[in-house]
């Protein structure tokens, strides 16, 4: 097995509160799904990692501190988790399954490479 990340951009950007809660209750269930499946590497954990609105970008030599992250809304990294699966190809079918994709959001399915040392 290999590991990958997903990286979850865009998706409700302006939805009510109820909307939300629903929303939520998807992410939940899939979560639960992807755990039964045996693919999230520490399913006694909420897997998810929501990431805050807000930060800080660190750039170039100078090592200049701007507010950020500052990207149309589309691109912006709103979460992640990690997940475990046999290749690429597999993990991108279990990622076909991610409640963002309902809204317009998108899933960047990334192999996370392993340093050898």
């Amino acid at each position: 097995m290999s590991e990958f990340t997903y990286l979850f951009r865009g998706g409700l950007s302006s939805a009510s509160p109820e909307q939300r809660q629903q929303h939520l209750g998807k992410w939940m269930a899939w979560f639960k799904e992807l755990g039964e499946k045996g693919v999230i590497p520490d399913a006694t954990n909420p897997p998810g990692h929501p990431l805050e609105a807000g930060g800080k970008v660190v750039r170039g030599t100078q090592k200049n501190v701007t507010d950020g992250p500052y990207a149309e809304s589309k691109d912006v990294v709103g979460g992640y988790i990690l997940v475990e699966a046999r290749d690429l190809a597999q993990a991108v079918e279990l990622s076909k399954g991610c409640p963002i994709l309902e809204f317009g959001g998108s899933v960047e399915v990334r192999p996370i490479q392993v340093l050898r040392m």
